[in-house]
């Protein structure tokens, strides 16, 4: 292909509208990730700026294959401005990806390695993306294969490049090749689109989440400078780094910090405690059931990890004992909550100076104007729930829909989040519910009626409605209430959602049969009802 393939968020004016008091006030560090790693290689070389179980990378090594890389990506075709998507594990290869398509200008789309055939063709194919990269096998999984049964049905993506596997479109040889060519880097809008995430919402559409190479800058620097995090530090990422929290975390902070960031391939608190002490780990952000994990590990092995210092714990259900219970497990160490989205990264960075608010509350709100509305948009009074509406320079563009942006987002600059939460005077925001019809499971959003219209094809399925139920581990289940026209037992319409093609983490893990729902006088079910059913069931189980 010849032409530049035009993405879908053409219409967006750069900067947003709702950006432009920001730039106008000087809150935007005017830079790309490209530049910064340009700076830290200059200025510290030799520093190891990310390590995995693999291997690690220096300031310098990194932005030399980076480089590399995108030499050999501009050779085969690629464009500025145009798509490469990564669905890798946390490889330290996916640092290099993404400073690559800094250095030439291309957007990114993160893809979480859970996702399979159908959600991955359906964001491949919104965002246009024109290649992607992922591993050769992963987990007993062919990842190669399954991107290219994805590019059958998508005319834009041009490539499948493989990661730790082999040929003449694997990683290590395009980098290879890259070297032997020159690169100039093209001149980057730090203000435009630099990164396309997908996030469930409660319609079953793909919400494109659109950044700019300064708004999650704006976050880590922010969130770094908040829990003390110093210049030569480093930090464990658990995290997926195609998720947001990993994303930021894990791949931009060494550049925007001068840190390093220690990369887990998957989560285990034996490892997680064996690299805090190996490395002088200081914190990390991570799902609440890591906290949990890790505090029950060095309690067992006897240790309080005295390095560690904070950990920013969000993505599922926070009892309010669980904090005091971790911390009292560690020397040092400070767990808080927080409270965030892929829309509005970290709109609250935790008390960690506080242990009640830490443990009370979902973080203070830091560099973000925050409303409380009803149902109309009128504010609230001081420590009344309502809808929690979100502005701030970390805020995202807007959607790579434009229908999707306006419906988000307030003629004034708010996004909606469709949380519902209470926030005192003194900054502090607490989670009350969900307006949104999502399930939250393990910190990866899940969304109801992707699974309810797969549920509805199967012939023996009259309705069906998904719910949330409470999960242990993972703060929230994915329960399905099914009402029949024939038959059809649990086992049999779990076995329908997986051969959808769907994540196997979208299978119902509950199915309740009923003879039919409860409902508004419209006749709406009312979910909420279903939830609080499901609720008592685990909980008289328990």
């Amino acid at each position: 292909m010849s032409e530049t393939i035009t993405p879908p968020w053409e219409w967006l004016p750069i900067p947003a509208p709702h950006q432009q008091a920001f730039v106008d006030a000087g809150d935007f560090s005017l830079a790309t990730i490209a530049d910064h790693a340009v700076a830290r290689a200059g200025s510290d070389p030799d520093f190891v700026c990310m390590v995995d179980g693999e291997g690690q990378y220096t300031f310098a090594t990194l932005l030399e294959e980076a480089t590399a890389l995108a030499a050999a990506l501009t050779a085969r075709g690629l464009k500025a401005g145009e798509v490469i998507a990564f669905q890798v594990p946390n490889w330290r290869e996916a640092a290099a990806i993404n400073l690559a398509a800094a250095l030439g200008g291309w957007v990114v789309n993160p893809i979480v390695p859970i996702y399979r055939d159908a959600e991955v063709t359906m964001m491949l194919g919104d965002c246009r993306a024109r290649a992607i990269f992922v591993p050769q096998v992963y987990r007993k999984v062919d990842y190669a294969a399954m991107a290219r049964r994805c590019q059958a049905a998508l005319p834009d993506l041009a490539h499948v490049f493989t990661v730790r596997g082999e040929g003449a479109d694997d990683f290590a040889t395009l980098v290879a090749e890259g070297r032997a060519l020159g690169f100039t880097r093209p001149s980057v809008d730090p203000m435009g689109v630099k990164m396309v995430l997908y996030t469930s919402g409660t319609t079953g559409r793909p919400k494109g989440v659109l950044h700019s190479h300064v708004t999650l800058q704006r976050i880590v620097a922010r969130s770094g400078e908040h829990w003390g995090l110093k210049a030569g530090e480093a930090t464990l990422m658990p995290s997926p780094v195609t998720h947001v929290s990993g994303y930021a975390n894990g791949l931009e902070a060494p550049l925007i910090c001068g840190i390093r960031s220690v990369l887990m391939e998957a989560w285990n608190a034996a490892e997680a405690l064996a690299l805090i002490e190996q490395h002088q780990l200081v914190g990390t952000v991570a799902a609440t059931p890591f906290l949990v994990e890790l505090a029950a590990t060095a309690r067992a092995a006897g240790t309080g990890i005295p390095s560690f210092r904070f950990f920013a714990c969000g993505g599922a259900a926070v009892p309010n004992d669980l904090i005091p219970a971790a911390n009292a497990a560690f020397d040092n160490c400070k767990a808080f909550r927080v409270f965030g989205a892929s829309e509005v990264p970290l709109v609250t960075f935790g008390w960690p100076h506080d242990e009640h608010l830490a443990a009370t509350t979902d973080g203070e709100v830091i560099d973000y104007t925050v409303r409380i509305v009803d149902n109309d948009d009128n504010d609230v009074p001081a420590g009344s729930e309502g809808e929690i509406l979100a502005r701030g320079p970390g805020m995202m563009m807007g959607y790579a829909d434009a229908q999707q942006t306006a419906e988000a987002i307030t003629s004034d600059g708010y996004f909606r989040t469709g949380d519902l939460g209470t926030l005192t005077a003194d900054g502090a925001i607490t989670i009350t519910g969900r307006k949104k019809d999502l399930i939250i499971r393990g910190g990866e959003n899940i969304s109801a009626k992707e699974i309810e219209d797969v549920l509805h094809t199967h012939p023996a399925v009259k309705e069906a409605s998904i719910v949330a139920m409470p999960h242990e581990r993972l703060g929230e289940g994915v329960c399905a209430y099914i009402i029949l026209s024939g038959e059809a037992d649990a086992a049999a319409l779990a076995a329908h959602v997986g051969a959808s093609g769907l994540a196997k983490q979208k299978i119902p893990e509950r199915f309740e049969f009923v003879e039919d729902f409860p409902r508004t006088a419209s006749g709406k079910v009312r979910k909420d009802q279903l939830r609080a059913d499901v609720k008592a069931k685990v909980s008289g189980a328990a």
